[in-house]
């Protein structure tokens, strides 16, 4: 006798919409397809018809789901993105990023924070935990505005600044988002909540990050490049390796009361230090390309299949922050913060404008929801998800052309 198991609907529609993602968009464009908005789209209509399909990914009913596999996406994203970058250190080369990072990003926080209250009448907790998620950009989604894969090159002022920034500012949120959470908690910002926050949420797990994160780069160096003499791990084909890293790195730096986010991408730009000409880089970076491509394919399906449970507690109001962030507070923030970085203008505001928004934002608003009671938590969601699927398709479908012209590099059909 014939069964329809919901579980086994799941999977063979979930499988569908992301092949159909892929394949669909080449019958138009020879170009790589820009798959995010399409697997949105497909998530949308794979499941928005199935019975008890939606409340099945409900992310206000189910939260930890989507916390620890975008946490997952996130964290292997970080890391592959640290085996990306070839170049470490040049004149000027972190400027655009430092400032992207300790100019842009703040005032990015405080400008979505009051617009937040004033547009949405949100209290001061909620506005300022969703400015702190919807802060970060993504490292994954934002594949056509990065440098090249590892030994590849590529590696213009302007994919560089973006690259650094996805890389860095997903951990640089953490301290915010946790600000956001204390102010929940307490009702209010005192001078003893604020002095906590400063000396353990900004600085310590900071430093610690990023000090665990070179240690454990260095000694999965050591590990695939040194140890034991004549038979290391990479004269092997195993790119588990590299899942299994930034897992470990992850680990241990959360353990020490540390950002991991921070550390995956440290560690990530320190392994790549260590025999930097060996292929076996690209490997690693394959391999982990390939994990993050696929949970964040099932993460934006299931973000598609989620909307119609999330509509109803999206108004013009909290539609109008995530409009204003994608195409008025990011793009002055970053042109702003750019001043006297040593890029040109059409480079300039192309690193101002192209501040994709995605998996990072899903994993912290998970967060706070399992740690904290939140007022309107579903005009949260709701102003998140419409936010990624804003980014996905204006900066999905124009980051390719928009970067390519910045830095002058050929438009070749892939």
């Amino acid at each position: 006798m014939f069964e329809f198991d919901s579980f086994h609907v799941l999977f063979a529609a979930a499988g569908a919409a992301i092949i159909a993602s892929y394949w669909l968009p080449r019958f138009f464009s020879g170009r790589e397809p820009a798959a995010a908005p399409v697997l949105i789209a497909l998530g949308l209509v794979a499941f928005a018809w199935l019975p008890g399909m939606p409340e099945a990914v409900d992310p206000l009913e189910n939260p930890r789901i989507w916390e620890v596999t975008a946490e997952l996406a996130v964290i292997i994203g970080l890391f592959g993105v640290g085996l990306r970058i070839d170049t470490l250190f040049g004149h000027g080369l972190w400027k655009p990023t430092l400032r992207l990072l300790l100019i842009g990003m703040p005032v990015t926080i405080i400008a979505l924070s009051l617009f937040g209250w004033w547009a949405a009448g949100m209290t001061l907790a909620g506005s300022l935990l969703l400015g702190a998620v919807l802060s970060p950009t993504d490292p994954v989604l934002a594949g056509d505005v990065q440098v090249g894969p590892p030994l590849e090159g590529g590696e213009h002022p302007v994919r560089y600044a973006l690259t650094t920034e996805a890389g860095l500012n997903d951990g640089l949120a953490f301290p915010f988002v946790h600000l956001g959470v204390l102010v929940a908690t307490a009702g209010a910002l005192s001078t003893g909540l604020a002095t906590e926050w400063v000396l353990r949420d900004l600085l310590y797990r900071v430093v610690v990050g990023g000090v665990a994160g070179a240690g454990a780069g260095w000694l999965l160096g050591q590990i695939m490049f040194d140890w034991p003499r004549g038979n290391t791990l990479s004269k092997t084909q195993s790119g588990v390796v590299a899942f299994a890293g930034v897992i470990f790195t992850y680990g241990i730096t959360e353990l020490l009361e540390g950002y991991g986010f921070i550390a995956a991408f440290v560690a990530g730009l320190a392994l790549r230090r260590e025999e930097s000409q060996d292929h076996f880089h690209e490997r690693l970076h394959s391999f982990s390309e390939a994990l993050e491509h696929t949970l964040t394919a099932v993460l934006l399906v299931a973000l598609g299949a989620a909307i119609p449970g999330l509509l109803p507690y999206l108004d013009w109001p909290h539609a109008m922050i995530g409009l204003a962030l994608i195409f008025l507070i990011r793009p002055i923030a970053g042109w702003f913060s750019l001043v006297g970085a040593g890029l040109k203008t059409r480079e300039r505001a192309t690193v101002a404008f192209f501040g994709i928004r995605g998996i990072g934002s899903i994993y912290y608003l998970a967060y706070a929801s399992h740690h904290v009671e939140l007022v309107d938590e579903g005009a949260l969601w709701a102003t998140v998800a419409f936010t990624i699927v804003v980014s996905a398709i204006v900066h999905g479908l124009s980051a390719g052309v928009a970067v390519s012209r910045a830095t002058g590099e050929e438009e070749a059909p892939r």
